[in-house]
């Protein structure tokens, strides 16, 4: 792939990862992209680089637009592998005594990675650096989604290269919002129910400021997927709504059954919430992967979570969700289990315990099937519907 102009003088030069399908857990079932960006100006400036095996690549886009040696300035926003794993290739490439600029705990990760003595320029919050015709304004943004994580903006340009925020796990020959539509915006939610989730109070305090500050925001680049240029406002409204993280009338209903009883269960909750007008949706947990659950838990008010007892305890499956979506802090959640078991039974207080560990507000007490469920553990499962309904906003 060609290295693409994205503005008068900056230019993309990052790398298509086809083939990828899994991010630290994270399912990507369309690839993701490393998106690297080329500054020309008195001090050509290169923003982050790309994952280690796509270092080549990266180097052969910067070729075609001027010779890599004349690079003057390397900037790294985030110290993730996915974007500094090039940078040994390219500082070798450039030369090690460049400036490589970064935030202090940027300066400490890379240094923690890489054992080479590069020429360290760790910046303040907010300081400015001149290349020539532009300013270039680097923001700190600690635990979006790491300590070293920062901006850099270009206010000549009205650009904003936001590191792994406004991203998503996404490969196409797109590299801009309008070539692509409103069929990249189920791909920004998932990125942002799997990484930013947790991070929400935070991504709420880093809106207001910008507001503050008058950015103008002409361009947002993230480090994964495409450019937001269309309308950039866009993005930042999405991540301020996902982050309010206020409840919509929407259940989901995750689970895994073995003989199909807490299955029969799941479904027989879904259809008496549809029937009551709630938007449902039972999600068997080897059907359907924890990552792609996590972006419908994102908006939803209600979170009812079933499992059969296994050796006395909850079906592997499901543990491994709770202590997934645990991580991940969702607010503002209506909880509650069910369950089939045979001997012993224990599944659902322990599943009933975790949701309410996570500060779930907790309806029932959980339904339980032994075996087969019954007429009337199907009517209960009826009634915890009917309640859970009545507690959802309208």
């Amino acid at each position: 792939m060609r290295p693409i102009k994205i503005a008068e003088n900056i230019y993309w030069v990052g790398a298509v990862d086809w083939n990828n399908r899994d991010f630290h857990g994270y399912s990507i079932y369309e690839g993701t992209s490393y998106n690297a960006f080329l500054i020309l100006d008195e001090n050509v400036t290169l923003i982050d680089t790309v994952k280690e095996p796509f270092a080549d690549e990266m180097l052969h886009k910067i070729s075609q637009i001027v010779d890599p040696k004349k690079i003057d300035i390397m900037v790294s926003n985030h110290t993730e592998m996915d974007h500094s794993g090039g940078l040994p290739r390219v500082m070798h490439r450039i030369g090690e005594d460049k400036p490589l600029y970064c935030s202090k705990m940027g300066h400490k990760n890379l240094s923690l990675h890489f054992p080479q003595a590069w020429n360290y320029q760790p910046v303040e919050n907010l300081q400015e650096v001149s290349i020539g015709k532009r300013t270039l304004t680097f923001m700190e943004t600690r635990m979006l989604h790491w300590p070293d994580s920062m901006f850099t903006y270009s206010k000549e340009d009205g650009i904003l290269f936001s590191s792994d925020a406004f991203g998503q796990h996404y490969a196409g020959p797109e590299r801009f919002d309008d070539e692509i539509g409103e069929a990249i915006m189920p791909h920004a939610k998932k990125y942002f129910a799997n990484i930013l989730m947790l991070y929400a109070p935070l991504i709420l305090k880093l809106a207001d400021k910008v507001t503050e500050m008058g950015l103008r925001l002409d361009m947002v680049c993230p480090d994964h997927g495409v450019i937001w240029r269309k309308d950039p406002s866009r993005i930042i409204e999405s991540y301020v709504e996902w982050s309010r993280m206020e409840p919509r009338r929407k259940a989901v209903i995750v689970y895994d059954t073995m003989w199909h009883s807490t299955q029969l269960m799941a479904e027989t909750i879904a259809d008496a919430l549809i029937a009551e007008g709630v938007p449902a949706k039972p999600m068997h947990l080897r059907a359907c992967h924890r990552s792609d659950v996590m972006t419908e838990v994102l908006d939803a008010g209600a979170v009812i979570v079933g499992s059969p007892t296994l050796n006395n305890g909850i079906f592997p499956t499901v543990g491994d969700f709770l202590t997934y979506m645990k991580g991940l802090k969702p607010k503002n959640k209506i909880g509650a289990a069910f369950g089939s078991y045979g001997w012993s039974g224990e599944a659902v207080k322990i599943v009933a315990g975790e949701l309410e560990a996570m500060k779930f507000a907790m309806k029932g007490t959980g339904v339980r099937s032994h075996y087969v469920p019954a007429e009337e553990d199907l009517a209960a499962c009826r009634e915890l519907a009917r309640e859970i309904a009545g507690a959802l906003p309208m």
